[in-house]
């Protein structure tokens, strides 16, 4: 979620939103509007790209007005300006118009820096908007997504929706929106699943959950919906793989804090704690048993066989009754 400054007045002289995560940047851009057009509803809003921001455009768009007339300045990709613009952008944030409202957006990093760094200086409201390429980010923006609009939400509920969505943050903000609205009381992760189960993804890799947690039935009944909605078989022993992989991986690690073995590991830290609640049945020769069954399946889909359906059926039962090792050993 976009970070701000403790000094939030969407209506400052200057508004830096920073970073690459383009949902986060147009809500910065249309946070400063909304306060505009509140205050006047007549603002004049100029969205401008480095293209259109020529030297001395600028100090066009903000030259006093005959009328007063507020004003929101919008600049796109402000780390791609030409030198001569960002001259006139230096100099204008030394004397800001009054009734005008200046939002850079940057990508951060070493490009453009040096107008980064002015924009600081003259003391712009920040908004920092960076790139989610975590699974806990994305899960902890949706949660707050769920929050801004009043709704609770399980945490299950909430992982299933990261889990089937997966990296677009416009996708799992509009998914957020849709529940809400349909949705009455607490939602849960019954609810997600009737929603998205159908995603490739999301159905491959809860074939592979319920396989590895020992749950024969409800994972050859998701196997047989992923198939019937059209997931390719190689996504779900793709999923399958990577089930017994993190439960080998986590056996065979040092005990320590989510944050350390994920780190050891190359896993999530959220990840690091399903799979540990989804190792309990497991023993190594089950690990084995549960690889070799991946592997014959594998070939299965790829035209070792003659039935893929039931080389994975073969496998999923294979790999639930491997997680039920310990149980019978």
């Amino acid at each position: 979620m976009a970070k701000k400054t403790a000094d939030d007045e969407p209506l400052a002289p200057l508004t830096l939103a920073v970073g690459q995560e383009e949902l986060l940047l147009d809500r910065a851009v249309q946070q400063v509007v909304a306060a505009a057009r509140a205050a006047d509803a007549d603002t004049d809003v100029r969205d401008l790209t480095p293209d259109q921001l020529q030297p001395g455009t600028l100090a066009e768009l903000t030259s006093p007005s005959l009328f007063a007339e507020r004003k929101v300045v919008v600049v796109r990709n402000a780390q791609d300006l030409s030198a001569d613009t960002i001259k006139d952008v230096k100099a204008y944030l030394g004397s800001p118009a009054e009734e005008i409202t200046l939002v850079l957006l940057h990508a951060g990093g070493v490009k453009g820096k040096g107008l980064l760094d002015a924009a600081r200086k003259a003391g712009a409201r920040e908004v920092a908007c960076p790139k989610m390429t975590k699974p806990a980010d994305r899960l902890a923006f949706t949660r707050s997504e769920f929050r801004a609009l009043g709704r609770s939400a399980t945490p299950e509920a909430c992982q299933a929706l990261v889990d089937a969505i997966g990296s677009d943050l416009r996708e799992l903000a509009s998914a957020v929106t849709q529940l809400a609205a349909d949705v009455e009381g607490t939602i849960d992760e019954a609810v997600v699943g009737r929603y998205y189960t159908g995603r490739a993804e999301a159905s491959s890799f809860t074939v592979a959950d319920r396989a590895v947690e020992g749950r024969t039935a409800e994972a050859l009944e998701a196997l047989r919906w992923s198939l019937a909605t059209g997931v390719a078989p190689v996504l779900i022993t793709s999923a399958l793989a990577q089930g017994v992989r993190a439960i080998g991986k986590l056996s065979g690690a040092r005990g320590g804090r989510p944050a350390d073995l994920a780190r050891e590991l190359g896993m999530p830290p959220w990840k690091i704690d399903r799979v540990r609640q989804q190792m309990r049945g497991w023993t190594p020769d089950g690990v084995a048993v549960a690889l070799r069954a991946v592997a014959e399946a594998d070939a299965g889909v790829k035209g070792g066989g003659d039935d893929p359906e039931y080389a994975l059926e073969k496998a999923v039962v294979a790999i639930a009754r491997a997680a039920r090792s310990r149980g019978r050993g």
